[in-house]
């Protein structure tokens, strides 16, 4: 149960809290982004919250942990990355005035993401005991 307690926090963050920080006037309905630029931040968003129900179903319904927990950090890893390299294409998650959501003085992206995959890698880390231990108890 916990771990799916664990990966459901990382489905929460890129299926509901994302599109909830990214559909406003900053994002989606930013007036200084292209055409193109929009319809790309709305197919991630449409995308990353389809695959976050598909996780969520096949978390709690199926008991699919492992699915739904390597789905998960690949959302959430695929952010890390972009905002690793963001130096050599250009990227920023700063806004055009020069200001960044942060907490504890680091980009909210990176503290939500880097928490949820820390949580999603223990989850799968948990649940991978849990099915060897299962497997050595009908051995036994």
């Amino acid at each position: 149960m916990i771990q799916k307690l664990l990966i459901t926090f990382g489905i929460l963050l890129y299926g509901i809290a994302v599109p909830i920080l990214e559909i406003n006037e900053t994002h989606v309905f930013n007036p200084d982004w292209t055409p193109h630029v929009r319809i790309h931040e709305v197919w991630q968003l449409t995308t990353n919250s389809a695959i976050a129900i598909f996780c969520a179903y096949w978390l709690w319904l199926r008991d699919r942990v492992q699915l739904a927990g390597v789905l998960g950090l690949l959302i959430m890893g695929g952010f890390l990355f972009a905002f690793a390299i963001q130096d050599s294409y250009g990227g920023s998650m700063k806004y055009l005035d020069g200001s960044e959501k942060t907490l504890f003085g680091v980009n909210i992206g990176v503290v939500g993401f880097g928490l949820g995959s820390l949580t999603t890698a223990l989850a799968l880390l948990l649940e991978r005991r849990a099915i060897a231990f299962k497997e050595k108890s009908k051995a036994i």
